[in-house]
């Protein structure tokens, strides 16, 4: 029988002590360590085995390489965060606030993969009859799909081997234990020894797996960062459980593009793809409003139009709020201190908010320019042109840097009708785009006057 050992691991990084302190050495996060009974190997025990297949020194130019093949998922959308489709033995995690569709979606997956595939369903939190309900109430055809309702990690393994599926969800990899630990379900060594075990059987049998992960109340992903970088991807689901559209994106993809973006919407037959994504971010005026801008942000390889929308109120406390959703607040304030310093534009005795429609989070520097535009045109109580675009980044010193992909930007916005755009000059296309005008600035002072004059 193996000697069990008390050793505390922390929550954050997974890194073990053996006795219980107030930080964590390895990360220097406070109050993070749990105690967690481990067992001592057994002599011969493989659990350390490397997920990589060992092998003789070589040359990396005489490695052979192939492109991976892809196994469409039946969603196009989801098709497109993967990078293609499902590639065999890959290990993909997807995390997600509770009730936001994450098992939903799986579960279409499963019912379309399993018309060519063999695949299996392993549910740890919900009954055979729970999922076989929600399968009707989406009308899929689910009859392919095996289910195993289990959650110790050696009956999953050796059902695994028995069954040898080309497909499997386990929903969810907080709930799985395995006997060799005496820690409970979720903790940091039982999330961290059964992400281990389940990669390492897709990459020696081919299988492809996805994990279910649970989130925290921050909304990262519950257990060890190091069950992040076992994984081959990393999907997080976005959006308000109160409304109908849900966001996939990548946060790390060993086989496709990061921070590709789905789009969702929920309907009472489950999750379906939205063909274009760019009219949900778009809000639909009868007439040109002020503090309306909108920005063609880049999302992976997918340009996309997004509305940005700002309010600027006289403030009626000594400190004027500044406040954002879905772009960063911190930003706000330097942003404003340069329409300030170089725009001759004040907003010190001003309330301001601003907001990207959709619930759309935007991460990018490009999105200062129609930031800046949207507040001044809010400003001056005086609405945008119609039918504009714009995108750029703006620097302390005033200038307007060019963003990557400014072309592919311009013929998305041209190809839902609009007719103006104010862009970086280093943007500026060589050539004429058909039905647009483009307006190349160097300055913000100079994007700024092109307002006046418009």
């Amino acid at each position: 029988m193996a000697k069990p050992k008390t050793v505390y691991i922390c929550a954050t990084c997974g890194g073990s002590n053996p006795k219980w302190q107030g930080q964590c050495p390895h990360c220097n996060a406070w109050n993070t360590l749990a105690e967690s009974i481990v067992a001592e190997p057994r002599a011969g025990s493989s659990r350390f085995q490397a997920l990589a297949a060992g092998g003789g020194v070589q040359a990396l130019n005489e490695v052979e390489t192939a492109e991976a093949p892809r196994t469409t998922t039946g969603s196009e959308e989801f098709d497109r965060v993967l990078g293609g489709g499902l590639v065999r033995g890959a290990v993909v995690l997807i995390g997600g606030d509770p009730g936001i569709g994450k098992s939903t979606l799986l579960l279409q997956v499963l019912a379309h993969l399993g018309q060519d595939n063999k695949v299996l369903y392993v549910s740890g939190e919900e009954s055979a009859q729970q999922i076989a309900l929600r399968a009707r109430r989406l009308a899929v055809e689910a009859g392919p799909v095996r289910l195993l309702a289990e959650i110790n990690m050696e009956t999953i393994l050796a059902t695994l081997a028995a069954e040898k599926p080309d497909m499997v969800v386990i929903d969810s990899i907080q709930t799985v234990y395995s006997e060799q630990l005496q820690s409970a379900p979720g903790s940091v060594a039982q999330v961290r020894e059964c992400s281990a075990q389940l990669t390492r059987y897709a990459k020696t049998s081919g299988t492809t797996i996805l994990l279910v992960g649970h989130v925290t109340k921050d909304g990262a992903l519950a257990g060890p960062r190091v069950l992040e970088h076992i994984v081959d991807a990393v999907l997080y689901f976005e959006g308000d459980t109160h409304s109908s559209f849900r966001l996939i994106r990548a946060q790390k993809n060993r086989f496709g593009a990061v921070n590709e973006l789905g789009v969702f919407a929920m309907t009472d037959k489950g999750l379906r793809g939205v063909t274009n994504p760019s009219a949900l971010f778009l809000s639909q005026h009868a007439e040109p409003v002020p503090g309306a801008c909108v920005l063609v942000t880049q999302e992976g390889t997918r340009p996309l139009l997004v509305e940005i929308q700002a309010l600027v109120d006289e403030a009626h406390a000594p400190n004027p709020k500044r406040l954002a959703v879905g772009l960063e607040n911190n930003r706000l304030a330097l942003l404003l201190a340069v329409l300030h310093r170089h725009a001759g534009v004040a907003c010190f005795d001003q309330d301001v908010f601003v907001n990207a429609v959709g619930g759309v989070r935007i991460a990018e520097p490009a999105a200062d320019l129609a930031v800046l535009l949207a507040i001044v045109s809010s400003l001056r109580n005086k609405p945008l042109p119609a039918k504009l675009v714009v995108f750029g980044e703006v620097g302390l010193a005033g200038e307007v840097r060019p963003v990557q992909r400014g072309q592919e930007r311009l013929k998305e916005a041209a190809k839902l009708g609009f007719t103006t755009a104010i862009i970086p000059k280093a943007n500026a296309p060589k050539g004429p785009i058909a039905g647009m005008t483009v307006i190349a600035v160097e300055r913000l002072e100079q994007a700024v006057g092109a307002l006046r004059e418009a």
